[in-house]
C-alpha cells in the first residue's frame, strides 16, 4: 500500500509502500499508544501518542499540529487504502515554522501526561462540545501578547503545582469559548 512517513527529526517526507495488516502503524512507531488524526480530508495521519512525552520536534500539516514522526495512509470510510494526495501538495502542507507560543507551551506540557488530541466535552449553554488539548493551543495562540502570556503563566503554575493538566486545559477551552461569544 502506497503511504507517506514523515521524519520529524529530518524534516523528510517520504513515499514508502507498506503491508498493511492489523499490527502495521503499531510497529511503525514501536509502540502501542497511537494518534488518529483525520484531518487531511481522505487521509488518517497516525502518529506516537507519546511523541510529546519523548520531546520530539513538532510541526504542522495545514493547521494540524503533529509531534513526532508521522505516517499517512489514505481512508475510504473505515478502510485503509493507498494514499491519494500528490506527494508535492502534502510537502507543501507541511510546515516546520512553528510559533514560539505553542513551542513554550508544548515545552511545558511534555512534562505531563496530557494527550494533544483527546478529546473531551464543554458544554456551552445547552450545547456540548468536543474539544481537545490541541484546539486550546490553537485559539490561544491567535491571542493576543497578554493572553498569551496569561496561559503560558497559568499553564507553568498548573503544571508545577502537579494539578490534573487536563482539568486545566478544560477551564482554559471554557474561558476560550467565552471570549469568542
Amino acid at each position: 500500500m502506497k503511504a507517506y512517513s514523515i521524519d520529524a527529526k529530518k524534516q523528510e517526507l517520504k513515499e514508502i509502500d507498506i503491508d498493511m495488516q492489523p499490527n502495521t502503524v503499531y510497529s511503525f512507531f514501536n509502540s502501542i499508544l497511537i494518534d488518529e488524526l483525520d484531518s487531511l480530508e481522505h487521509h488518517t495521519i497516525h502518529s506516537d501518542a507519546e511523541a510529546l512525552l519523548k520531546k520530539q520536534k513538532v510541526y504542522f500539516i495545514g493547521e494540524q499540529l503533529v509531534v513526532g514522526d508521522a505516517l499517512i495512509v489514505g481512508k475510504d470510510g473505515i478502510l485503509e487504502v493507498d494514499t491519494t494526495i500528490p506527494q508535492e501538495e502534502l510537502k507543501a502542507l507541511i510546515s516546520y515554522d512553528v510559533p514560539k507560543f505553542y513551542l513554550d507551551a508544548l515545552a511545558l506540557l511534555q512534562t505531563t501526561d496530557i494527550n494533544l488530541y483527546k478529546n473531551f466535552e464543554i458544554k456551552k449553554e445547552e450545547e456540548i462540545i468536543p474539544l481537545s488539548a490541541e484546539w486550546v493551543l490553537y485559539v490561544f495562540n491567535m491571542a493576543d501578547e497578554r493572553t498569551k502570556e496569561f496561559f503560558l503563566g497559568e499553564l507553568k503554575k498548573a503544571v508545577d503545582a502537579q494539578d490534573n493538566i487536563l482539568l486545566h486545559i478544560q477551564k482554559m477551552a471554557v474561558l476560550a469559548l467565552q471570549a469568542g461569544a
